[in-house]
C-alpha cells in the first residue's frame, strides 16, 4: 500500500507539473500560444511589510481570506479576453492552483478586492472548489505568481470548468501575460 501511495504522489506531482507548465495531459504537448511574452506589466497593492496581507490569506474571515486586488497594462492589440492564474509551484504538491479567472473583458484592467468584474467566470482550482482558494503555507513562507493572460479569445467555457480544460484552453489562446509575485508567511 505505501508503494502504491508513493508511486501515486509522484504521478500527481508530475502531472500537475505538466499541467501548468504548458504540456498536456492528454493528446500531446500544448504550449502557448506563439509562446506569449511578457508584455503585461501586473500590480497588486495586497502586500503589505513585505508579504501578503493577512485579508487575503487563510488567516482571516475565519479561514476563506478576500481575494486580492490585481491590476494590469499593457495588454496587447488583439486581446479578446484576460485570464488570471494564481499558484505556488513550491506547494508539496506542485504546482497548487489557488484561482483560475477567465472571460475578463479586456478593458477592465483590474480585479477589486472580494469581487469579479460582470461577465468573468471561474475555474475549479486545485482544491476542487470554484474560485478563490487563500494561500495558508505551512512550515515557511511561501512565493504566489499572481498571472495575467492576454487571450485572442474569449473561453465561453462555464463556471466551474475543471482546472486541467481552464488552463489548456488559456495555454492555447494566450498572447501575452504578465506576472506579479507576492510571499505568504505561516
Amino acid at each position: 500500500m505505501g508503494q502504491w501511495l508513493r508511486r501515486s504522489g509522484r504521478a500527481a506531482v508530475v502531472a500537475a507539473a505538466c499541467l501548468l507548465s504548458g504540456c498536456g495531459l492528454v493528446g500531446g504537448p500544448v504550449s502557448l500560444h506563439q509562446d506569449a511574452p511578457d508584455l503585461m506589466t501586473v500590480t497588486s497593492p495586497m502586500v503589505d511589510q513585505g508579504a501578503i496581507a493577512a485579508r487575503y490569506t487563510c488567516k482571516s474571515n475565519g479561514g476563506r481570506g478576500e481575494s486580492p486586488p490585481i491590476s494590469w497594462l499593457d495588454a496587447p492589440p488583439g486581446t479578446k479576453s484576460v485570464a488570471l492564474v494564481v499558484d505556488d509551484a513550491a506547494a508539496p504538491i506542485s504546482p497548487r492552483v489557488y484561482w483560475i479567472v477567465f472571460d475578463i473583458n479586456p478593458a477592465t484592467g483590474e480585479l477589486q478586492a472580494g469581487a469579479l468584474p460582470t461577465g468573468a467566470l471561474q475555474a475549479r482550482n486545485s482544491a476542487g472548489g470554484v474560485g478563490y482558494e487563500p494561500p495558508c503555507p505551512a512550515g515557511g513562507p511561501h512565493r504566489y505568481r499572481f498571472t495575467v493572460y492576454a487571450l485572442n479569445s474569449v473561453l465561453a467555457q462555464p463556471s466551474g470548468t475543471p482546472l486541467k480544460e481552464a488552463w489548456q484552453a488559456i495555454a492555447a489562446h494566450a498572447i501575452a501575460r504578465g506576472r506579479f509575485v507576492a510571499t505568504a508567511r505561516p
